[in-house]
């Protein structure tokens, strides 16, 4: 049997609402995965149905060389919101698409094709996806992946000036790592990075799939920082559950993309449902309380069970605790005796990626389970 199974029990998870699931049983559980950071607003948010069902009234599907006011719409709405000078949107499916785009992007308008990624990393599971993602379990069964890929310690500036040279076409890198173990960066990284790949004419990507959207406390991590990259890869949050992706990017890059496309790349459906996402967030603030909560959370994690882990990191609610190898029997204690639905980070860190809308109920929930599980 597939799905999400503990102890050989099966977890059917048939309805959300909110920051809440519910099995097949009708029992309730806090959802603090968000399905890998999918559903931003929480299930079942009525502007994401209601743009969904007013565009399914109309039509389903159009092909990207026919305009469509949805598409239309939300690439001005991306290119509005990104960091300037970022100003062009393609879109597509899903991370690992947006990042393989990301990736041909960057060979095709600098001529080079070396690329630069970190170790930890994780950036998807297509050919080129892969090759720039870091663990061999995810790799070894499928090489030889695309060549002339160097990986760099995260993090690490100096390193990151050694490798990137003139036959470097991009450095791709997680703003906070997440497979790798919510790791964020120290200050000034990631400008070091931009002055790096400016040096070189290289691209500089930002994965913001899963820090994106909010995630840590602005609508983009980049902003954040504030640090403007060539390209920012965005999918999970972005379209509240509904399956697509985005590669932003900067003239000079979309000036030479090269010849790239996607059946499905913006279909009116789904970018009426990423509109009506990315403009929720703007208009609720939803950023503004992912920084607030996410403070909170640490905080009290922090108080809870500081002295009985390794270590709590994150920023916004991007949150992971490192509990050891036990990270799997934590996650199955937060299922089957609290309710918590939470996520692995590798196999030392719990990892908590809640609806941007939780409030402090919510919050305490999970650190008293948490203060019961590893306490």
């Amino acid at each position: 049997m597939s799905g999400f199974v503990f102890n050989e029990k099966p977890i059917q998870i048939e309805r959300g609402d909110g920051a809440y699931v519910y099995d097949d049983s009708g029992t309730e559980y806090l959802d603090m995965g968000a399905s890998y950071a999918c559903v931003p607003l929480g299930h079942g948010h009525p502007a994401v149905q209601d743009a969904v069902t007013e565009q399914l009234e109309k039509i389903t599907y159009v092909q990207a060389s026919y305009p469509n006011a949805e598409r239309t719409a939300l690439y001005d709405l991306l290119a509005d919101t990104a960091p300037d000078p970022i100003g062009k949107t393609w879109l597509c499916n899903s991370g690992t698409e947006a990042n393989e785009a990301a990736l041909k992007f960057a060979r095709s308008a600098t001529g080079n094709s070396k690329i630069v990624a970190t170790m930890q990393g994780f950036h998807g599971r297509t050919m080129g996806a892969l090759a720039t993602t870091w663990k061999d379990k995810y790799k070894k069964p499928y090489e030889p992946l695309i060549g002339d890929v160097e990986f760099v310690p995260y993090d690490d500036s100096e390193a990151l000036d050694e490798a990137v040279d003139e036959d470097t076409a991009a450095f791709i890198v997680e703003p906070v790592q997440g497979e790798g173990g919510i790791n964020p960066t120290s200050d000034g990284y990631l400008e070091a990075a931009r002055e790096i790949t400016e040096a070189a004419g290289a691209a500089l990507i930002f994965d913001e799939v899963q820090t994106g959207m909010g995630r840590t406390g602005a609508l983009w991590n980049s902003q954040r920082a504030a640090v403007a990259p060539d390209m920012i890869t965005a999918a999970k949050g972005l379209g509240n559950g509904l399956p697509i992706g985005a590669t932003l990017c900067r003239d000079w890059i979309a000036e030479d993309y090269g010849s790239h496309a996607s059946t499905f790349s913006g279909g009116p459906v789904i970018s009426a449902a990423a509109g009506a996402t990315v403009s929720t967030i703007i208009e609720e603030s939803v950023p503004g309380n992912a920084a607030v909560m996410g403070d909170y959370l640490l905080t009290e994690l922090e108080a809870a069970i500081g002295d009985d882990v390794r270590d709590i990191r994150g920023e916004g609610l991007m949150i992971g605790v490192e509990v050891g190898r036990g990270a799997n029997a934590a996650l199955k204690k937060l299922a089957l005796n609290h309710q918590v639905l939470a996520l692995p980070a590798g196999r030392t860190v719990v990892r908590l990626l809640p609806p941007l809308t939780i409030d402090e109920a919510h919050a305490d929930a999970v650190v008293d389970a948490m203060a019961e599980v590893v306490g």
